[in-house]
């Protein structure tokens, strides 16, 4: 079912741009001016599938996506999540046929950008071209520090680090409390991030509530001890690259 696009649906991109690049008023106003068809998802229904040729890209509107790949044997690999703001499919502008699926991890908005009018905007606004690049160029920053984790770092760390990150991604559009934020992972998603079982998150988990680190109440996750968090999660934010200041 198509719903109705809001103003602020668009502002949820420009706001994300905005924590990465700068961006003039000039080419605020044209990300505002994008065509945008907006359908709902429930959680769990796959929105994009590997070896799709798209011709439009999505932008998360409200709800929380997931990039994975499904495996031979059954499981799952997810290698990225997605909040309001993002693009999650950016590169399909280039890189003609997806090779993985796109899905809501709960129910979800999403806006579809057709590429001619991304690309159109692209070459009519350097700035956002730039900006556009930037996030492609994040999003592989990501995918390094996700791999160093997966290969290298505790469970412990791991699971403390993906909070660190969704924190530090939720603060920047404005979607987190001074203290937490809403987490609407299930274990065994977190599982299926991390290359970990759900009974190891569960005990992880449990670990970190009892160190003081976080607590949970409902899907809210209060972080209790930030800088402890950040030890755990051996989390430094350079990797995310917003300071939008140096690109200025």
């Amino acid at each position: 079912m198509e719903l109705r696009v809001s103003n602020p649906d668009q502002e949820k991109l420009v706001r994300k741009l905005e924590s990465i690049a700068v961006l003039s008023a000039e080419d605020r106003e044209a990300l505002l001016g994008l065509p945008l068809s907006v359908k709902g998802y429930a959680a769990d229904q796959t929105i994009v599938f590997e070896g799709e040729r798209p011709h439009q890209c999505c932008l998360v509107l409200t709800g929380f996506l997931c990039r994975f790949k499904d495996l031979p044997n059954g499981g799952r690999q997810i290698m990225s999540f997605h909040i309001p703001g993002d693009i999650p499919d950016l590169q399909s502008l280039h890189l003609k046929v997806m090779d993985h699926s796109l899905g809501a991890v709960e129910p979800s908005k999403v806006a579809f950008i057709p590429h001619r009018a991304l690309l159109d905007l692209a070459a009519r606004h350097p700035a956002l071209a730039a900006a556009f690049w930037r996030e492609t160029l994040i999003d592989g920053a990501i995918f390094r520090e996700w791999l160093a984790g997966v290969g290298r770092r505790s469970s412990y760390a791991r699971i403390a680090h993906l909070f660190c990150e969704l924190f530090i991604k939720f603060q920047a559009v404005g979607l987190a409390e001074e203290d937490g934020f809403r987490l609407p992972l299930t274990q065994n998603e977190i599982g299926d991030a991390l290359g970990l079982s759900t009974v190891h998150v569960n005990r992880v988990m449990q670990e970190l509530r009892k160190d003081g680190l976080i607590a949970t109440r409902g899907k809210f996750l209060h972080i209790e001890d930030w800088a402890g968090l950040k030890q755990a999660g051996e989390f430094d934010p350079a990797y995310l690259h917003m300071d939008a200041s140096e690109v200025a």
